[in-house]
């Protein structure tokens, strides 16, 4: 079947920028005298802005209502994104190629909009999106396939003609149950994962400059 849409998360599969996140929970617990576990990446990494925020609360017992975290929480990541947030190697290429296929393409976010669409700005990469759809906005996350379904209605595409690029085993076993085409894309943030994740996956790059592990998969849009 030919593809003709793709969604893509964003921190770890086109950005590289999970160091980023790792570095704010630790600076915004630290600002707020806790001090942060070591998983707490892993505990944060299927929830949405919102339910980060409300587990923060209660895991470390914080005086504060769930808007201030979650905007003392951007403040410190929007700080970071300038000097740490990388564009992965090939991923403009990659993007550009699929829109001058004709192919539609939009984001699928955990991250707040604010903080995406200043990356995506930053990076040069904001024209190759029609629309950001984020997990807070739509009142979601990933561990449930609304955010996939609600981008595929707004391009107009069947999940069966849908590829959703994640880096997340968690996101990928959504999209997948969910009809998607999947694309697993490495992240050393995940590198324990790589073996399931590839198994979940229809499809998995090592990186988007390299080679695609199905030859099919190069000519899908085409």
């Amino acid at each position: 079947m030919k593809i003709k849409g793709a969604i893509f998360d964003l921190d770890g599969t086109i950005l590289d920028s999970m160091e980023v996140w790792d570095k704010a929970l630790v600076t915004f617990l630290n600002n707020n005298g806790k001090v942060a576990d070591e998983n707490i990446n892993k505990d944060l990494e299927p929830l949405s802005m919102t339910e980060g925020a409300e587990y923060l609360k209660e895991k470390y017992s914080l005086d504060m209502d769930i808007s201030m975290i979650i905007s003392d929480v951007n403040t410190v990541v929007k700080n970071l994104y300038s000097d740490y947030v990388k564009v992965k190697d090939g991923a403009e290429a990659f993007l550009k190629e699929l829109k001058e296929s004709g192919i539609k393409v939009v984001a699928a976010t955990s991250s707040d909009r604010d903080v995406a669409e200043k990356a995506l700005t930053k990076l040069g990469l904001i024209e190759y999106f029609e629309k950001i759809f984020t997990c807070t906005e739509e009142k979601t996350s990933k561990e449930k396939p609304e955010i996939f379904l609600k981008a595929a209605e707004y391009m107009g595409t069947n999940p069966k003609e849908t590829l959703v690029f994640e880096d997340a085993l968690y996101a990928l076993k959504t999209a997948k149950g969910a009809g998607f085409i999947t694309v697993g894309v490495y992240d050393k943030s995940s590198s324990d994962k790589q073996e399931e994740i590839m198994n979940i996956s229809d499809f998995y790059l090592k990186s988007f400059g390299g080679e695609i592990n199905e030859n099919s998969f190069n000519n899908c849009w085409k």
